[in-house]
């Protein structure tokens, strides 16, 4: 196998590790969302868990990508493949960063919390793991067309989790004895939000790949 040749493996090898990274992503905020309505905190203690799973497949494709550049010393869009790579990994690892945060706010709230989940929160969950296929689609393909919906998503995002926390502070006014149960709620929506741009984040660094600079999408 030529030089080449074997750096266009690893660089395919690379990208699956990246694509089944952002599985494993939306599978926790996915896990982290139905253990949030069923009010399930033994399995919200597994997402926990889980985490160090994500995390080492970070590292891993991060240590593979850098000895792709110790070894191989690429340059123009091959350099700019595994910058992309680190950054993208980055990006997915602290995506389940919140949905861990998400399982800490199960525990939070308890089995018997009295208070109906927002079913708002739901749908800004489908929308985030909608975005999510969108940008690995986008990332394999190397599409910049696809990329640029995920500003116009993010932005419905952003515009319901405005809302969950409105209608939550709005709570507090008349539930005073439950108002940090209210407020988890609250935080819930905000760690969807993050989660959303993040991948916002990938949509940038994937415009970066294609074209050698960088892009704003929000």
């Amino acid at each position: 196998m030529s030089v080449r040749a074997h750096f266009e493996k690893d660089l395919n090898d690379l990208k699956e590790q990246i694509k089944d990274l952002a599985l494993n992503t939306k599978y926790s905020l996915d896990s982290a969302i139905h253990v949030l309505y069923q009010g399930d905190v033994e399995k919200a203690k597994k997402i926990i868990e889980d985490d160090s799973i994500i995390d080492e497949k970070e590292e891993k494709i991060n240590d593979d990508a850098i000895l792709m550049l110790a070894k191989q010393q690429p340059v123009a869009r091959d350099l700019r493949r595994l910058i992309t790579a680190i950054k993208i990994s980055s990006d997915l690892e602290r995506m389940a960063d919140h949905s861990t945060n998400i399982a800490k706010a199960t525990l939070h709230l308890g089995k018997d919390h009295g208070i109906e989940i927002d079913p708002e929160l739901r749908e800004m969950a489908i929308l985030v793991m909608d975005m999510v296929d969108l940008a690995i689609k986008a990332f394999e393909y190397e599409d910049i067309s696809l990329a640029n919906k995920l500003g116009e998503m993010d932005d419905v995002v952003d515009q319901k989790c405005g809302d969950v926390v409105k209608n939550m502070l709005e709570l507090t006014a008349i539930n005073h004895e439950q108002i940090q149960h209210i407020m988890q709620m609250a935080y819930i929506a905000r760690y969807i939000e993050r989660f959303g741009d993040h991948i916002t984040n990938i949509g940038e660094n994937i415009f970066y790949l294609v074209k050698g600079k960088q892009y704003d999408l929000n």
